[in-house]
């Protein structure tokens, strides 16, 4: 028989573990779902050095700090795999590969991720050069060559901002021309640290076993294989929203995102969603922590209406 709690949230991030966090507090019983350990990304993070009250922390301490101060107030934690999600009437039935529960209140929180290109070196010099989040990971390359690998808005977005502190940044596109908003376009060509290398195809992610030295690319035109010398190699060819659960739900855009109101609220009463599974365009800590503790409040708030 399907276990019952106040509140459900899918997925064990710096989000979901805020909204766990308030939902919990406000003396609601409590599941949190994950298919993995609880930290999410922060978990592939070696070091976070842009949230507030940490200079410098590890992904996984922080991860393990929130954790240890949100179970004090009795949430459930439980690995499981979530196959669907189905409705009965109030009732959202959760079904995972190790069970069914079943909530009134239903809390998204399981995050995107970034497309890979699936070249030798990529996964091996992850967080050791590879990055895809400029944000994150710029202050760690300051005054040094970086390559960025993509030409959509979020490459020379991201490459702009990269310019800011790095030596010089150099988008490697498959193209002859960007992609990005024509706005976007004009700031990074008017960039001197920014310079373009067209028609070209990444082959490899290099390194010396310890960190990337450069990164090696085909030209299109002549099949020429080069490589560029790099120390950092910033990845954006597209983020992939982990929602295929909910495609039955009626809470997803064409895309795979879920929108939501400003109370994380989404076109479902009673389900809600955070952090990078929403429609939106930064997706750090700081902000999935501040909607988590929106959502978890907002289950508050819908389950006291719901039984008035």
């Amino acid at each position: 028989m399907a276990k019952s709690y106040d509140v459900i949230i899918i997925g064990a991030g710096p989000g979901g573990m805020t909204a766990a966090l308030y939902a919990s507090r406000a003396n609601l019983s409590v599941l949190m779902l994950d298919r993995g350990l609880y930290g999410g990304q922060m978990n592939n993070t070696d070091a976070i050095d842009n949230y507030p009250g940490f200079s410098d922390v590890k992904g996984p301490e922080l991860g393990e700090k929130m954790y240890n101060s949100i179970m004090r107030f009795g949430t459930e934690f439980e690995y499981g795999d979530v196959q669907s999600v189905e409705l009965d009437g109030n009732t959202k039935i959760v079904k995972t590969d190790a069970g069914e529960y079943t909530t009134q209140a239903l809390i998204i929180a399981t995050g995107a991720d970034h497309r890979h290109l699936g070249v030798p070196g990529e996964e091996e010099y992850s967080g050791k050069g590879v990055s895809y989040c400029a944000v994150c990971d710029a202050a760690f390359f300051r005054d040094e060559d970086i390559a960025v690998i993509g030409g959509g808005d979020s490459a020379i977005e991201e490459g702009i901002y990269l310019a800011q502190s790095a030596k010089s940044v150099t988008v490697i596109h498959r193209r002859d021309q960007l992609r990005a908003q024509a706005t976007l376009q004009k700031r990074a060509f008017a960039n001197d640290k920014m310079h373009f290398i067209w028609n070209a195809n990444t082959e490899s992610i290099d390194g010396d076993g310890q960190k990337v030295t450069g990164v090696t690319y085909k030209d299109k035109e002549t099949g020429e294989e080069k490589q560029l010398a790099t120390r950092g190699v910033f990845i954006y060819v597209g983020m992939l929203p982990q929602t295929t659960p909910f495609k039955d739900l009626g809470v997803l855009d064409d895309k795979g995102w879920i929108p939501t109101d400003e109370h994380m609220q989404t076109k479902v009463p009673g389900v809600f969603a955070l952090g990078d599974v929403r429609a939106k365009d930064l997706r750090q800590i700081a902000n999935a922590v501040g909607e988590g503790s929106v959502a978890g409040q907002e289950a508050y708030n819908y389950l006291q209406n719901l039984n008035d």
